[in-house]
Parts: C-alpha cells; structure tokens; sequence
C-alpha cells in the first residue's frame, strides 16, 4: 500500500476529530474500531516489509520548507517496525480494557491523538518533524494526567511536561546546530536525518557537546537516573491507561533516539560515554530495584520495576556489538507488553477495591484464580524466566555487555534476583496467605472484556520467549548495518576497536 506510513500517522487523528459528533453511548465501540483498524494496518507494514532489507524502507518523503530543507521525510527500519507494532497493539489493549472513567469521549480522542504523535515520533526522519511529533507527545499526557489522574495529579503532570520540555529544547539546541553545520560543509540546508549520517565530526569535543545535548533530551525520557524523579509522580497519579501507555511506549521514545541519532551520528562520544552511561544504568537497576522493594502501594513497585529494566535497555545501547542492541531492542518490546499489562492488571485491582496498598489484600488467588494466573505469568516475564519474553532480551543484553565489561554485567545481572524478590513480595502479599479481609472476599474475577484484553499480551509473552526469531531476524539485520556504519564513520581507533561489526563478530541473534 503506497503511503502507508502517512495513513498510520494520520489515521487516528482523523478518526478523534470525527469523535466529537460520535454519541456518548457509541464512543468505546467508535474508539476500539479505530485502534483495531490502526493495528491492523500496522500488522499490514509487517507482512510488507522486506526482512532481508537492513535499510529504511516504505520511505516517504515531500519537501515542506525547501529553503531551510524541512521535508515531510518518514520511513522504517527493523528496529523502528516492532516498535510501532507494539505502539498500536498496546493502544488497542489498552483501550479495550478500559473501565467506565468520567468525560470517556474526551480520554478516547485523547487517546487518539496520543496514538498519532507516538507513531509519528518513530518513523519521522526528519529532525523538525521529528521534533514536532516529540513535543505534541506531551499535550495528550500532560491531559490525560492532569484530567484523570489521581488528588496529585496537577503537580504530577506539571512535573512531566517540565521536565521532559526542557530536556527537548535542549536536544533542539543540538539539532539546530547540526543543521547549521551540514550548511556550512555543503552549502545546503538540510534536517534529513539520512543527510546528517554522513556528516564526520572530525573534532571531538564537538561530538562531546552534541552528544550532550541529545543526551539530557533522551535521557529524561527514559528516565535515566538522576532525570527519573518526575516518573514516580507521573505512573502514580496517571490513571491506568495513562501508565499503560506511558511505561509501554513513551519512556522507548527516548532509548530510541539514542538509536537513531546518538550513536549513528556521535560513533566517537558514544564509545567515550559507555562508562558513565553503564555507571548511571546501574544505578537504575539496583537503586530503583531496592526502592521498589520498599514500596507499599502495588503501583509504585511497578513503576520503579520500570525504570530498573530501563537500565537493562540503556546498558544494551552501549554494549557497542550485535547481541546487545539487538537484545536492548528486544528488551524495549519485551518491556513494553509486560509492564503495560501490570499496569493494566493493577488497574482492575484498583477498580475494585479502590486501593492500590499492598496490605489491604491477601488470599486473592482463592476468589480471583484467572487474574492470579496472568498476573503470575506477567510477574515470571518481569523477572526474566526462560521461555518467556523478558528472558530473551536480557540474556542478549548481559551476553553483550559481558564483553565490554564482565564485572559490571555480573553486577546488572543482580536485577534478575532483586527483581524476583520484590515481584515475588507483591505476589506473597496480594494473592497468598489468608483471605482475612471481608471486603476481599466479595471481588470479582476478571470479567470477559478484561479476560480478553489479557490473553493476547500473555500469548505474546509465551510466543516470543519460547520462539523469537521472527522479530529478532530484522531487528538484528538493522543492528549490524548501524554498528558497521558507527565502525567506517568513527575517527578514533578507540571507536573503531570497542564497535565490534559483523566483519569480526559473529551475532547470536541471526548469524552473519
């Protein structure tokens, strides 16, 4: 299908602003139809797209500002391709799961437009579109917080749109200059993302800064520590299609930019950053991992579960060989389903009881056995079991950070066991022990529109751990051809010697 990127990225905000002359009664069947249409479309990219092909493809591009080369310039990868997938399916579950929420029409069109610059972020290959598809993001969830979140949620969502605002004005800092830049070299302007590929920065502390710039942008959005201090506000005054959505796609937003530009365009800075970035990564894992274990309410310990496997992903980036990308892009996935189906699972709890506390429940698995079985499957892939999906990329990522560093990945792999200690304290707490609560003993099982919503992210779970291939094989095919690239652009030896290519390496995730 020609232009099928441009119907991806339009189609929901077409569809929310037909919403408003949609009646009350008929907005969730109108809301689910479109979502349902959006991931179908994108299963479409998927059947069309070219495994063998490492390069972007199903490109589009229309020149906007041709003075200033602005164009309207998108396109995919293997890399970009599962996380769009996973940016639908996650819309779609998320929306059917929803309960009954006041001003629904208004959280459904929301959800719409959110859908709409969430895809446009990941096949914008053009900075300024890029960009502008970045900063709409935060319109959506800045209202979708501070509309429906919890007594916080005005501070938690001022706190967000801050944060996540200046780190963006800052990265804007930085593309600016290397437009500028390209000007000067080539006499042209241009905000191509490809153009900017082949532009050598041959002085180093010119890469530094850049890199620096970008860094603060992505960083706070993944939340790296210490940017992370506006995440636990945010997931806990969000209401729970807020923080599907937030933990599920927004916070990948920034581990894929230093995809698509910090690592190809900065090779030399990114080889100098892997130590204070492994550093600071590690701090995500087991600081936010102890936290976690403190926690009282059921939420919090998800939401700092959530930035402790971030670490894992921004410990792959930098790992500067095949099995660790590919792992991080995998665990970006992996994190996606499963954190957004605790989040969902919580969110039912929550509706029920009307408290997220970890000592007002008990015996649960006794009056809800389906929601005690999925959330323990949830829980297992959190923590890394084989054969599910959060074991896949994991393994990869600690495979391939062992060889930058064995003693900090023996130190990362410590999340696997911090993480089955606070998952495995939720799951005594919630689900064991005795049924003592009378207001615990009237809750209802999962009903069929919640059921159904649930299976599909556990037959995921299941499928991917047990036979991920087909997900692995492009991402894979698209890592090689960034690390060869990051190789033959870098100017430094150190560069050259630390990114190890698929001319000296062999990949576990698809041969070579």
């Amino acid at each position: 299908m020609e232009n099928i990127l441009s119907i991806l990225v339009f189609f929901p905000v077409i569809a929310g602003l037909l919403g408003f002359v949609v009646n009350k009664k008929s907005i969730r069947a109108y809301g689910i139809t479109v979502v349902t249409i959006e991931f179908l479309l994108s299963l479409w990219l998927w059947f069309g797209f070219d495994m063998g092909n490492a390069g972007m493809q199903f490109i589009e591009m229309v020149p906007l500002i041709p003075s200033i080369g602005v164009s309207y310039y998108l396109g995919v990868d293997g890399i970009s391709l599962f996380i769009i997938i996973m940016t639908t399916l996650m819309t779609l579950i998320g929306m059917a799961s929803m309960g009954e929420t006041k001003n629904i029409k208004n959280m459904i069109i929301t959800l719409l437009f959110l859908e709409m610059t969430m895809i446009g972020v990941f096949v914008a290959l053009d900075a300024i579109i890029f960009y502008l598809f970045w900063e709409l993001s935060l319109v959506p969830m800045l209202y979708i917080i501070g509309a429906w979140g919890g007594p916080k949620r005005i501070y938690a969502s001022i706190k967000f749109f801050l944060y996540t605002f200046t780190g963006s004005l800052i990265m804007l800092v930085g593309m600016l200059y290397i437009a500028y830049h390209y000007h000067e070299i080539t006499g042209v302007w241009s905000f191509a993302i490809t153009d900017w590929y082949r532009v050598i920065f041959d002085d180093l502390s010119m890469q530094l800064w850049l890199f620096a710039a970008f860094f603060i942008g992505f960083a706070i959005k993944v939340p790296m520590f210490p940017f992370h201090t506006w995440i636990p506000y945010a997931h806990g005054q969000a209401p729970t299609i807020g923080s599907v959505i937030l933990a599920a796609v927004l916070l990948k937003m920034g581990t894929y930019g230093f995809i698509r530009f910090s690592l190809p365009m900065f090779p030399d800075a990114a080889v100098m950053a892997i130590t204070p970035i492994a550093v600071l990564s590690l701090i995500m894992i087991v600081y936010t991992a102890m936290i976690a274990y403190a926690q009282k309410d059921m939420k919090q310990v998800i939401a700092y579960s959530s930035v402790s496997h971030m670490g894992i992903i921004m410990l792959g980036l930098f790992a500067m060989n095949a099995e660790g990308l590919s792992g991080s892009v995998f665990q970006m996935l992996s994190h996606g389903i499963v954190s957004g189906a605790l989040f969902m699972l919580v969110g039912m709890i929550y509706e029920r009881r009307h408290t997220k506390l970890l000592s007002e429940f008990g015996g649960l698995a006794t009056v809800m056995p389906k929601f005690a079985i999925i959330f323990g499957v949830m829980l297992m892939a959190s923590v890394g079991l084989p054969l599910t999906i959060g074991f896949v990329g994991e393994f990869l990522v600690l495979l391939g950070f062992y060889k930058v560093s064995p003693m900090m990945t023996i130190l990362a792999g410590t999340s696997i066991i911090l993480g089955a200690v606070y998952m495995l304290r939720v799951m005594k707490l919630t689900f064991f022990g005795p049924l003592d609560n009378e207001e615990n003993m009237k809750l209802k099982d999962l009903n069929k529109r919640e059921t159904w919503s649930l299976i599909p992210l556990v037959g995921i779970v299941i499928w991917l751990g047990v036979y991920p291939k087909p997900v692995l094989t492009p991402i894979d095919n698209s890592v090689n051809a960034l690390l060869t690239f990051m190789d033959e652009k870098a100017i430094t030896q150190e560069a050259k010697d630390m990114i190890v290519t698929v001319k000296s390496n062999k990949s576990t995730t698809g041969g070579k």
